[in-house]
């Protein structure tokens, strides 16, 4: 198993990027969150996941080990495979991706190409769990830092909705409907669950 590779970036497209080592070429599909942090040419260094099939042997790259370890979490749903997983990577970062499961948020990953609501309520069905709380209360609090509007359970929940696309005012406004003494994560549901029946 190739963990990962350091060298030369000799080609970079929106779909992948080729990184030579020891003289031999790796070509490595990316999300397009891994490929706007690597560089156009020059060194670099990232982390692989390599896919053994009968028929072909593929090779992935990503710019740290959270979204690694989002990849991983995604091809192991049933239905989802690793088009797919980059594909919703493409869509959204780690702390969205985190989120959006504990969140229930369908709508979130049917942005991505190739997931339909189907599988995108499988992956929240099958992640759920998998989804450590620490790791989203990181999202969150992280997320909060950039929205210093409101205060306690409020501010946090309207930060991650923002996290995952709304406006400030869209998410504010579904937040406001709901009862301030609920937690942040029943606050994000609430107020998803009042975004999808929106039009906006």
């Amino acid at each position: 198993m190739i963990y990962s590779l350091r060298g030369e970036i000799i080609d970079k497209t929106p779909e992948f990027v080729v990184i030579e080592c020891g003289g031999v070429g790796y070509r490595c599909a990316a999300s397009l969150n891994t490929l706007s942090k690597l560089p156009s040419s020059g060194e670099t260094f990232v982390y692989t996941y390599m896919l053994v099939r009968e028929d072909a042997v593929e090779l992935f790259a990503f710019s740290d080990t959270r979204e690694l370890h989002c990849f991983k979490l995604l091809i192991s749903v049933s239905g989802v495979g690793p088009k797919s997983a980059i594909s919703v990577l493409s869509d959204m970062n780690a702390d969205k991706f985190s989120l959006a499961v504990a969140a229930g948020d369908v709508k979130a990953f049917t942005k991505a190409q190739g997931i339909g609501a189907k599988t995108a309520q499988r992956i929240i069905l099958e992640l759920k769990d998998k989804i450590s709380k620490d790791s989203v209360a990181v999202s969150i609090s992280g997320s909060a830092s950039s929205v210093p509007l409101t205060a306690g359970n409020t501010g946090e929940a309207i930060a991650a909705l923002t996290s995952l696309g709304y406006s400030q005012t869209e998410a504010a406004s579904a937040v406001a409907k709901l009862d301030q003494s609920l937690s942040v994560n029943d606050l994000i549901k609430g107020a998803l669950k009042a975004l999808a029946a929106m039009q906006f």
